[in-house]
């Protein structure tokens, strides 16, 4: 008797599991996706994508999934067409039984922006890029340069991030210039030179040469006397010298307006200023001279016509 009541109560649980089943399947089959939630997970770090935003790309890539019967739904194709968006990193899409479809999505989190020519665009730790533009901006370390598949912009990442970590550097430096693989370009906020690294490898060893340059020669022999300081050998620091004069800036002085030039130091350079000057006071003391000498001549023959005079009357009275 009770192996009957058992063997009972087995195939009600079977009829029961199997209808479940059934059940589960037809419904699934006729049930429609009612909404669609989408979630961004990053949000609080940055934000320039939206959840319409998202629902606005899906709609652009010919998704639309409300209304749609859910068994007809690939959750991983919709991962896989929202993946390959330049503003989302990753994506994650689930199907719920009442009829909702949740989409998870973490936006591009930038950490470089890059100018190549006419192009401007950021990256992620992970080499994808997204095109800048006026509607977000992402204060991030800055490189001018040129990459490839080759050399992607992310070669960068050690030495940005060394910079990132130290607050002195991360004062120091402006952005980053490459022109090649093993010339990279630091330009600083201090005005009148710039730093060559070479490559990205011994950054510590680096920088510790050029902050013990900067302490140790730099006051003594001037901030504007190098226009490149390049440490990327070892064991040593090339400093090359600027080669153009460098500008020194005056305080005006309203007395100076008070002395005006004469005409040949506005006309002439100063040393064929004083040279015309000094022949001119040569030729002005000759001229003296011999105005001198002409003064003179009037005057001798003057008094030798007088004594002339008094002899022919002395001869007339005797």
């Amino acid at each position: 008797m009770k192996k009957l009541i058992r063997n009972i109560i087995l195939i009600v649980l079977t009829t029961l599991l199997a209808s479940g089943i059934l059940w589960a399947r037809h419904k699934a089959a006729t049930q429609l996706c009612n909404n669609v939630d989408v979630q961004i997970v990053n949000a609080d770090s940055t934000h320039y994508v939206t959840p319409q935003g998202v629902l606005n790309e899906l709609h652009k890539l010919g998704i639309n999934l409300e209304g749609k019967r859910m068994n007809e739904i690939n959750a991983s194709h919709i991962e896989e067409a929202l993946g390959n968006s330049a503003y989302l990193e990753d994506v994650d899409c689930v199907k719920s039984q009442n009829g909702n479809i949740i989409i998870r999505a973490r936006q591009l989190v930038p950490v470089l922006r890059v100018f190549d020519g006419n192009e401007s665009y950021y990256v992620n730790k992970a080499g994808k890029r997204m095109t800048a533009n006026s509607s977000y901006h992402a204060d991030v370390p800055v490189v001018q340069g040129h990459f490839t598949k080759a050399y992607p912009a992310t070669r960068l990442l050690p030495m940005v991030q060394y910079v990132e970590n130290d607050t002195l550097l991360r004062s120091l430096v402006s952005m980053y210039c490459v022109r090649d693989t093993n010339n990279i370009i630091i330009v600083p906020n201090i005005d009148g030179h710039v730093v060559n690294m070479g490559n990205t490898q011994g950054v510590a060893n680096k920088f510790a040469k050029l902050k013990l340059f900067y302490s140790e020669v730099m006051p003594n022999k001037g901030w504007l006397t190098y226009d490149t300081i390049s440490v990327k050998w070892d064991h040593q620091v090339v400093a090359t010298r600027r080669v153009k004069a460098v500008e020194v800036k005056m305080e005006y002085n309203p007395e100076d307006d008070e002395q005006m030039p004469d005409a040949e130091t506005m006309t002439v350079g100063d040393d064929e200023a004083k040279a015309n000057k000094a022949t001119s006071k040569k030729q002005d003391k000759t001229q003296a001279n011999a105005d001198k000498q002409t003064q003179a001549k009037p005057s001798n023959d003057k008094n030798k016509k007088q004594e002339q005079t008094n002899d022919k009357k002395k001869k007339e009275q005797n």
